[in-house]
């Protein structure tokens, strides 16, 4: 598979974190910068939580500096999600059993396959990290994640898949250049109508819990700004970023 044009790649045997690295690496580079860790000895996800992240399982970080204003770096979540589903089904040749869950997770029968996390480095106007981990060869067990929350599950374990983390990353990088191309000459509206068209629950009752409160109501859309819209008794609610639980 073709490197995309204009992307860096390193591969580092080991790493604390491909996030911390791209902050650590970001000043220096040129253009957007792929970093592979084989090994992370201080992988998180969101909100500081530890992430699970045995040798073979995926761990990459893209370092990209968009010309985007603040509230719309956050899509870039949306564009990440599309192209782990799409290098996903190009590795396994096939899209059964895939789905998107907002806000930034990859589904596989129903258990989470990956997952994504954005951070911010240098402040406004400064650089966007996107750290992405995929369990390719193991997952953590239920008791790694909090009650009612969706199960891991590891695409080895799912479809009896051996894929390697680099050969991955190839069909990975591929896959974002596109939809990263497309989102700047078309804005959101066409990745938001491919992202609906692969998500989870849509149509469905869902819970989103935030550190504040708990909403539950029918899953109706993802508004143009990203927002995941609920239908619930009281009227339509918007929620800018939650965990979600399915009913």
């Amino acid at each position: 598979m073709n490197w995309p044009e204009g992307y860096g790649r390193r591969v580092l045997a080991e790493v604390d974190s491909t996030n911390a690295e791209a902050a650590r690496i970001a000043a220096g580079l040129s253009g957007p910068e792929w970093i592979l860790g084989l090994r992370q000895t201080a992988a998180r996800g969101r909100r500081g939580r530890p992430w699970v992240n045995p040798a073979g399982n995926f761990a990459a970080t893209l370092v990209i500096r968009p010309k985007d204003s603040p509230d719309k770096l956050a899509l870039r979540s949306f564009v990440a999600a599309l192209a782990l589903y799409d290098a996903l089904a190009s590795v396994t040749g096939t899209e059964t059993g895939l789905a998107l869950k907002w806000p930034n997770d990859v589904l596989l029968n129903g258990g989470k396959l990956a997952g994504i996390l954005l951070e911010g480095i240098g402040g406004p106007g400064g650089h966007l990290a996107i750290g992405i981990g995929v369990n390719l060869l193991a997952a953590p067990g239920r008791d790694a994640v909090e009650p009612g929350a969706v199960p891991p599950v590891s695409l080895l374990g799912e479809t009896g898949m051996r894929v390697l983390p680099e050969a991955f990353l190839a069909a990975l990088a591929a896959a974002y250049a596109t939809h990263e191309a497309r989102l700047t000459s078309y804005g959101f509206e066409p990745i938001r109508t491919l992202w609906l068209a692969r998500a989870a629950r849509l149509g469905e009752v869902i819970t989103a819990r935030t550190a504040r409160d708990s909403v539950t109501g029918v899953f109706e859309t993802v508004d143009g700004t990203g927002q995941l819209v609920l239908k619930t008794p009281k009227g339509r609610v918007s929620v800018a970023a939650a965990e979600i639980f399915f009913e």
